[in-house]
C-alpha cells in the first residue's frame, strides 16, 4: 500500500508588509496544532492591531489538509480568505495559519484589487517562512505482562519508535509514537504476542 507519511509546514512564525495604494497589508503565518491555538493567535493580533480595518484570515489543519476555513472579516465575499488560503494550497503547506491584518489607505483597491493584494500579502510571507517536512505519527500504547518486556523492548527499537512514557511493573505500559508508514508492520507484530494490548491513541 502506497501512501505519503509526511507532510509540510512552517518551521516558526513570519511576518512581512505589503502596500497597495496606500493600504498597509501585515501578513503574519504562523505554525499551528489545532483550532484552539488558532483562536488565541486570532486574539492576540487582534489586541496589537486594534484600529486596523480588517482582521482576515485562512489556515489549513492535519496531515489529510481536510479541515480549512477562510475569512474576509469584512472585506467583499471572496475577495480576502480565499486568496490567503489558495496560496497555502498552493505551496502543499498545513498546519498552518495566515493571518492579513489591513489598514485602509484611502483608496478603494476593487474586488481585482482586494483579491490580488490579499494573495500577493500571503504569498511574500510563506516565501519568507521556513518551510519544513514532518513526519505523520501514530500513536499508541501497549500494556503486556512483564514477562514480555524484552521482546517488546527489542521489537519497538527495531521498528525505529519514539518511545513517551513507560511503566514497569508485573503489568507493563508504554506509550509509543511510530511512522504511519511503519505502522501496520508495528500492529501486526506485536498482536503476535500472548497477553498484550494495543490501543491506538
Amino acid at each position: 500500500m502506497l501512501f505519503s507519511d509526511t507532510y509540510l509546514t512552517i518551521q516558526a512564525p513570519h511576518q512581512i508588509i505589503y502596500k497597495d495604494k496606500g493600504s498597509k497589508f501585515l501578513a503574519f503565518a504562523f505554525p499551528v496544532e489545532n483550532e484552539k491555538q488558532i483562536k488565541e493567535i486570532l486574539v492576540n493580533i487582534k489586541k496589537e492591531h486594534p484600529t486596523a480595518n480588517h482582521h482576515c484570515y485562512a489556515y489549513i489543519l492535519g496531515a489529510d489538509k481536510t479541515h480549512t476555513r477562510a475569512n474576509d472579516d469584512g472585506e467583499p465575499s471572496y475577495t480576502a480568505g480565499k486568496p490567503i488560503l489558495g496560496q497555502i494550497q498552493s505551496n502543499d503547506l498545513t498546519n498552518v495559519l495566515i493571518i492579513v491584518v489591513r489598514y485602509f489607505g484611502g483608496t478603494l483597491l476593487g474586488v481585482s484589487g482586494l483579491i490580488q493584494a490579499y494573495k500577493s500579502s500571503a504569498s511574500e510571507v510563506i516565501k519568507g517562512s521556513v518551510i519544513i517536512e514532518k513526519q505523520i505519527l501514530f500513536k499508541y500504547t501497549v500494556h503486556f505482562p512483564f514477562e514480555h518486556l524484552n521482546e517488546v523492548m527489542k521489537l519497538l527499537k527495531l521498528l525505529d519508535t519514539k518511545i513517551h512514557e513507560q511503566q514497569f511493573d508485573t503489568s507493563c505500559s508504554i506509550n509509543f509514537s511510530i511512522r504511519k508508514s511503519h505502522s501496520e508492520a508495528c500492529e501486526e507484530k506485536l498482536k503476535k504476542l500472548e497477553g498484550l494490548k494495543l490501543d491506538y491513541l
